[in-house]
């Protein structure tokens, strides 16, 4: 395998479409699963995925194989492009929220189809975006602390500590609904 990512980075460097078209296939899943667990509107999700494969093609020559897997590495851009979405979007609604812009009229980001939802999952809807990335990528993505370190650009150990606080944080939202 690892000599099949060699190849397929190489490729990728001469700017190879079908290489770029292999890229997509072998990590678009998780890329776009990543984003769409910060960002909860389908179509901004889509419009980060691709921002996330283009930045990734456009600074491919700073892969360092040494420093990431190439999926850890293509997560990181996933998760820095989609928090800084996030962030933007509130810059926006603090903008707007200050020029006394009526925000009934913006679009609902609730995408819920009105069922039942467990008590964790709306306890996991109370994170802020990146604490929720931190769990989703430990819990679900299985990633290790330091492949969650790396992309987050942290440490390991304080990687562990951010899961501490945030399963505690967790447990006392949970503690408090009715």
């Amino acid at each position: 395998m690892k000599q099949e990512t060699d190849i397929l980075i190489e490729e990728l460097r001469r700017q190879n479409p079908a290489a770029c078209q292999q890229l997509i296939a072998n990590y678009g899943p998780a890329v776009y699963q990543m984003v769409r667990r910060i960002v909860s509107v389908p179509e901004d999700a889509e419009e980060i995925y691709q921002d996330v494969f283009i930045k990734a093609l456009q600074a491919i020559d700073r892969f360092d194989r040494r420093r990431a897997t190439l999926g850890t590495w293509l997560s990181r851009i996933a998760y820095i492009e989609s928090l800084n979405f996030m962030r933007n979007r509130k810059l926006a609604i603090v903008y707007m929220e200050d020029q006394d812009i009526c925000l009934d009229e913006m679009p609902d980001d609730d995408t819920s189809d009105g069922q039942t939802i467990q008590k964790l999952e709306q306890a996991l809807e109370m994170l802020p975006p990146n604490e929720l990335a931190i769990v989703t990528m430990f819990y679900y993505d299985k990633k290790s602390l330091a492949d969650i370190a790396y992309i987050t650009g942290s440490i390991p150990s304080t990687v562990g500590s951010q899961l501490c606080r945030i399963r505690q944080k967790l447990y006392r939202i949970i503690k408090n609904m009715p």
